[in-house]
């Protein structure tokens, strides 16, 4: 998939002169004769591409540009980023990774259920294991497609999404060349699903494993340093964990933080 997207760059490569600044934030701005055409054209899907790569957004972009029945509305690099402009814009589908920094795609996307509950969301994410996958489904995606896959895989999933078509089985779970595999640790399995987590518990977990210490997680998360405490010592027990580093392990072999 990457493969694909990056093809397409020489495609956008005009547009970006038409944005405010060259920061990374000022994915939002569309290309006048876009924003006309979607104003003429109301039944048009408007969508919010999320990734902290530039190489995939621009890639992503060009493919959704090329689509006539779809419109780029905006791009965030993080998962609170994401968040705050699902709750502005109010997209139809998001096309969302799941390793990012700040806030990562599974949580952000829990959230953005509440703050745009009509909005969709894809997952595209590097990973495959069928954890991760379930773990998407869970947090209120809509459909999981691999970033291996063909292009083509992302195009039928926002098609019938767009359309409001039902997704088949495998439309549910797109994977790439390989099979989706168990990446959890031996001595992991069995250990209860990430979904007894909450909240509060996965954005401490995915801080922790950022190398940030308890207080400069409480002071992110604006908690006090025992709270962060109680909560790292409550996955320990959820996970049956027995130890930071494992905790760590635990986050990166699930996709929470990159290895």
């Amino acid at each position: 998939m990457v493969k694909d997207t990056a093809s397409r760059l020489k495609v956008v490569k005009s547009s970006l002169s038409q944005r405010t600044d060259g920061s990374p934030g000022s994915g939002d701005v569309e290309s006048a004769p876009r924003a006309a055409e979607k104003d003429s054209n109301p039944g048009m899907s408007r969508i919010l591409i999320v990734d902290d790569h530039e190489l995939v957004r621009l890639g992503l972009r060009a493919l959704i540009e090329s689509h006539s029945e779809w419109v780029v509305c905006g791009e965030a690099v993080s998962g609170r980023d994401a968040v705050r402009k699902a709750g502005e814009l109010k997209p139809d589908v998001v096309i969302m990774d799941i390793t990012m920094p700040d806030l990562n795609g599974l949580e952000a996307t829990r959230q953005i259920q509440k703050v745009a509950p009509r909005t969709e969301v894809v997952v595209f994410s590097i990973h495959h294991s069928e954890q991760l996958v379930q773990a998407a489904l869970e947090a209120g995606a809509r459909t999981y497609v691999s970033k291996t896959a063909a292009g083509l895989e992302l195009t039928k999933a926002i098609t019938a999404i767009s359309r409001r078509q039902p997704l088949s089985g495998e439309q549910i779970k797109t994977a790439g060349p390989e099979d989706f595999c168990n990446e959890s640790a031996p001595g992991e399995r069995g250990r209860a699903p990430r979904s007894v987590l909450t909240a509060r518990e996965r954005e401490v977990l995915q801080l922790l494993a950022l190398g940030k210490s308890n207080k400069e997680i409480a002071q992110a998360l604006k908690l006090s340093p025992k709270t962060v405490e109680a909560h790292r010592a409550n996955m320990l027990c959820k996970l049956n964990l027995h130890s930071t580093a494992t905790l760590i392990r635990y986050a990166i072999r699930n996709g929470i933080v990159p290895s």
